[in-house]
């Protein structure tokens, strides 16, 4: 549809150019008549786009705006006998037009063909057979397959086979991933060699891939303040120019003793030059392209808005599990109370575990089953968030989590003394208290991320300070700290105390960042100015945060800054550009320099190369 109403609009434009040579060379040949009527024919097919756009959305807004004054400039041109000038505005302003949104469509482009990626049936394997099925006849337990070259119809996990995937339609990553059974699928992600059976766990609508299709199809009718306040400025500025052009009517005759003729002429110049086309496309293509290069390299930003104030950020929290730190914890060391059942402590405290999303209790969990020992089933839990589990058996209550939640003395005293020795190395120690006190400790080391270091280093080389907020204990957070390169880290922070670290850093800063994936990161990214969550985080986070990086690539965080700061600097250079062309063209007119279709090629012309510097963005190399 896109398509099909920028072919006709710079269809029509150019048959307007057409009927306006055809009337030049009958008005050479002397027939007026004739040549009126082609130009009137021009006036017609080349302005009847802009002028229904025009008269609808003043009437739509109750709002004056740029075409009315182009209609009103090409009409008194035509009254007093410049019927080729009004022509030509016509001609151009058309064609700037259809230019304009043959450009405006290019930036929409990535969404287009991300929507093009999305697969429309799907090879389900059923009772021996296989059969082509629309997506929306598939259920969550499907088994579907997958062949050599195709694109992964849902997402779902690998069930049986392995290949490798080629998932650059998310991540940006143009490395193929290899994957393994009970490895994740994404839909959307090409299939580039075995033949792979996989499990379908999400219905369709709700795939990573739709998603991504989603947000950038929010992100790309949201208006940045800037955009908004331009906006706003354009119908106070038509009505300004229309207060000038009133005056130019009359005062240019009685006050420097132009005739009625060269003064109606210069007031219909002004109408041209005057108006702020260029300047209101100053911000909307750039923004536009801005989001469609972050969705192309794997960062989804949820509105113009938010890439603004990514320029402006100064400070960044980050969150340390899931976030610095790969998320994925191992068990270092299992200590059980002396005198208690190994094997029966170990299945009791899987199975409060096993209940529970975060990563440290799927990995004590996992190194319980590891063990060959079946955790305990149905157990009642209760998550107590930025603490622990808290479990009741029976008639006895369990506590599972950080040494301030299940007692801290008890904790510090366990063992003589283990956790002060754990915690030196770097390492996370969970408790289990029961009636008789500390029934068990495990320590757990999650490992920086390799990208972790060199992104802390860019940032802070952006001048811009980095922290680390962490419910870890003082000593864990410090050796991660060390590790990661940041400025500084808060220890022990529950979500309440992420929040307050935040407002004191916006307080200092003004502008901050925070960078999370979990449940209590949730409060600190919506209270920061730009929240930002890892692609695999929980729904809340991703709901929560402005910017998502969908392949946990902190790196993507320096480049989406990198982004939006050669964005400001692009929407600068284009404010700076259209409104010195817009005065320099008032003066000319003011002095009688130029003439209307210099006016329009003037006024035309800034607009389109401000529209061309915006598309600047779509570059990925910054």
């Amino acid at each position: 549809m896109l398509f099909f109403k920028t072919h006709i609009e710079l269809i029509a434009s150019l048959f307007s150019g057409f009927l306006i040579v055809i009337a030049f060379v009958l008005d050479l040949q002397h027939y007026a008549i004739y040549s009126v009527i082609f130009f009137l024919l021009a006036f017609g097919i080349g302005g009847y786009a802009k002028a229904k756009y025009g008269i609808m959305k003043t009437l739509e807004d109750r709002q004056l705006n740029v075409e009315i004054l182009m209609i009103l400039a090409a009409v008194g041109s035509s009254i007093i006998g410049y019927w080729a000038e009004g022509a030509i505005l016509i001609f151009i302003f058309s064609l700037s037009g259809a230019l304009e949104t043959y450009t405006m469509n290019k930036s929409r482009k990535e969404i287009t063909s991300l929507m093009e990626m999305q697969p429309e049936a799907a090879w389900l394997a059923r009772d021996g057979q296989t059969i082509r099925v629309p997506l929306g006849d598939l259920e969550i337990g499907d088994f579907i397959v997958v062949k050599p070259g195709e694109r992964i119809p849902v997402d779902g996990v690998l069930h049986n086979g392995q290949s490798a995937v080629d998932e650059s339609a998310i991540s940006g990553e143009a490395i193929p991933i290899s994957k393994y059974e009970e490895d994740e699928l994404f839909a959307g992600t090409v299939n580039l060699s075995g033949t792979v059976t996989m499990e379908m766990t999400k219905p369709s609508s709700e795939t990573l891939f739709q998603k991504i299709i989603d947000l950038v199809q929010s992100a790309q009718s949201e208006k940045s303040p800037s955009q908004q306040f331009i906006e706003r400025f354009e119908g106070r500025y038509v009505k300004i120019v229309l207060v000038g052009f009133s005056l130019m009517l009359f005062l240019p005759h009685y006050v420097f003793g132009w005739d009625w003729n060269t003064t109606f002429y210069r007031a219909m110049v002004l109408l041209v030059v005057a108006s702020p086309c260029a300047l209101v496309a100053s911000i909307m293509p750039a923004t536009l392209a801005a989001i469609s290069n972050g969705a192309k390299t794997g960062i989804i930003f949820k509105g113009g808005m938010h890439l603004e104030n990514l320029s402006m950020v100064r400070a960044i929290a980050f969150d340390k599990t899931g976030t610095l730190t790969r998320g994925q914890p191992e068990v270092t060391d299992f200590v059980i109370r002396k005198g208690a059942d190994p094997q029966l402590a170990m299945a009791l405290i899987a199975g409060i575990e096993s209940q529970s999303n975060h990563p440290l209790a799927k990995a004590i969990s996992d190194f319980v089953i590891a063990q060959g020992i079946v955790p305990l089933p149905n157990l009642l839990i209760e998550d107590i968030p930025g603490n622990g589990l808290k479990a009741i058996i029976g008639d006895e209550e369990f506590l599972v989590g950080k040494p301030k939640f299940v007692d801290e003395p008890l904790a510090a005293a366990f063992e003589n003394g283990l956790l002060e020795k754990l915690a030196n190395q770097g390492k996370t120690v969970t408790f289990v208290r029961d009636q008789k006190g500390i029934l068990a400790a495990m320590a757990l080391k999650d490992t920086v991320r390799d990208i972790t270091k060199s992104t802390i280093e860019e940032l802070e080389q952006m001048g811009i300070y980095c922290t680390m907020l962490t419910g870890d204990n003082r000593t864990t957070a410090a050796v991660i700290a060390k590790e990661t390169g940041v400025d500084d880290y808060i220890s022990e922070c529950m979500p309440a105390d992420k929040v307050e670290e935040i407002k004191k850093l916006l307080i200092k800063y003004e502008y901050v960042a925070m960078t999370g994936d979990g449940i209590n990161d949730a409060p600190a990214l919506a209270t920061a100015t730009t929240g930002i969550a890892m692609g695999a985080g929980t729904d809340i986070a991703l709901e929560t945060a402005d910017v998502i990086l969908m392949k946990n690539d902190l790196s993507r965080i320096a480049y989406a800054i990198r982004l939006s700061r050669k964005m400001q600097r692009i929407v600068k250079q284009n404010i700076f550009f259209s409104v010195t062309i817009i005065i320099l063209l008032i003066i000319s007119n003011f002095f009688q320099v130029i003439t209307l279709p210099l006016g329009v090629i003037g006024h035309e012309g800034s607009t389109i190369l401000v529209i061309l510097n915006g598309l600047r963005m779509l570059n990925r190399n910054l």
